[in-house]
């Protein structure tokens, strides 16, 4: 018997809804379905009376989603994707992504269009796009703190965010750099287009192997992006005197004190996408960014001296 996931955001009665007709259709065609909320994928956050508070990145799959399922159906907005990558990518699930939130830059279909997707899924109709994801950790001495997967970016920053901090980073294995601003952002092509973006970093077309570092907020003029290979692993030591934050992918997270060092790298997983028709970046810009729509009329013709 084939087998499909389904991973919802409970707080969206519409998700809710679609999820239980979806696994009806599917176990009516002879699907074995398994069914979980992407709350799963959103983690806790260690803090300093409680500093190791992780769930080790394997450990997160949910019960049933393993490598003898076809495919998962994901019924959300982008934070709900972001969760379900963190979710299945260890078992290398594809997943078809479905709108039920509001921008959905990272969503595939559309909840009125489902009928029609899932018919091509069960008649292996599609395609699989691979992006890269990161591997985030924690470290005080060689003590793991905390880890996660991240598809987005890694962002850390002082709480609140109302004044400046300093950082030490080594890129792969060249000269330290010193970065002072309101913080740092560590992002993937697919994050180009989300944070990094709004704090001017460039967009990256998915399939590049490279990874940037932006500064939030710098205070300098020569601190700007730096684009990188994604084969150099970053480390990231705070010099301050507080404890600052890290957030990863917007929805997980943890406390990070003067003496931790955060090392982040490009993971091992991979996450998949289903696309059901061929991937087309530029035409995703500009539907939801507004990147490259005309802004003055062209020219209908060339008037000859």
């Amino acid at each position: 018997m084939p087998k499909a996931g389904i991973i919802y955001n409970d707080l969206k009665p519409v998700a809710c809804r679609v999820a239980g007709e979806l696994k009806n259709q599917l176990a009516a065609a002879g699907w074995d379905v398994c069914l979980t909320t992407g709350s799963s994928g959103i983690l806790g956050y260690a803090r300093p009376e409680s500093p190791v508070y992780h769930t080790p990145i394997e450990l997160l799959t949910p019960p049933g989603f393993d490598e003898e399922m076809s495919f998962a159906v994901v019924l959300g907005g982008d934070g709900t994707v972001l969760a379900a990558f963190r979710l299945v990518a260890p078992s290398g699930i594809p997943l078809l992504t479905v709108n039920t939130g509001h921008m959905g830059f990272l969503t595939e279909t559309y909840v009125n269009q489902l009928p029609q997707a899932i018919e091509d899924l069960m008649a292996g109709e599609y395609e699989i796009e691979e992006r890269s994801m990161l591997t985030v950790r924690v470290f005080r001495e060689d003590t793991v703190l905390w880890e996660a997967l991240c598809l987005n970016e890694m962002v850390i920053h002082r709480e609140p965010l109302t004044s400046m901090c300093h950082f030490e980073i080594q890129v792969g294995r060249h000269a330290p750099i010193d970065i002072a601003a309101d913080g740092v952002i560590i992002s993937t092509p697919t994050g180009s287009t989300a944070y990094a973006l709004s704090a001017g970093g460039p967009v990256i077309t998915p399939g590049v192997q490279v990874l940037q570092l932006v500064p939030i907020c710098p205070h300098s003029m020569a601190s700007r992006a730096l684009v990188f290979a994604n084969t150099d692993p970053v480390s990231i030591f705070p010099v301050n005197l507080e404890r600052l934050v890290m957030v990863v992918d917007g929805n997980a997270g943890c406390y990070v004190m003067p003496s931790d060092r955060v090392h982040v790298e490009r993971s091992r997983h991979r996450a998949r996408f289903i696309r059901l028709q061929p991937p087309e970046f530029f035409r995703i810009l500009r539907e939801k960014l507004g990147w490259g729509l005309p802004h003055i009329a062209k020219p209908t013709s060339v008037e000859l001296p």
